[in-house]
């Protein structure tokens, strides 16, 4: 992270593809690189960079401000998740320090239910280890 807090997205602001194809969301890097996981989410010929946030990293610094973490939690509570937009690309934000292949498969799933899509049209696409 480079000290800017991320910026919260509304679902509605997010391209219309998402919501009407089938769509891959393709890691760039392990699950195991840390708090946050490059990704991207594909429908081709459409793309848009998109990365799993672990908003309770702590150490060294924050990775988010405590008004947009707590908004996390309680998405997440609720079924729901929080999008930002980090250095230009779309996060999905997750109460933790880390993911795991379940972690990544409910973030996409919620993110799936945001755009207005059935979950079981979208793909996630893990990769082993770091890159």
């Amino acid at each position: 992270m480079t000290g800017l807090d991320p910026v919260e997205v509304d679902p509605f602001d997010l391209p219309e593809w998402l919501g009407e194809r089938d769509v891959i969301w393709s890691s760039d890097a392990g699950l195991r690189t840390g708090h946050r996981v490059p990704g991207r989410l594909v429908s081709p010929p459409d793309e848009i960079a998109c990365d799993l946030l672990a908003v309770d990293e702590a150490y060294p610094e924050p990775v988010t401000a405590t008004p947009l973490r707590s908004a996390a939690h309680q998405a997440w509570r609720h079924g729901q998740i929080h999008l930002a937009s980090y250095d230009g690309r779309l996060a999905l934000l997750v109460p933790g320090t880390s993911f795991d292949a379940d972690l990544a498969l409910e973030a996409v799933g919620r993110l799936a239910k945001a755009v207005g899509a059935a979950p079981v049209r979208y793909v996630v696409q893990l990769r082993v280890g770091q890159r």
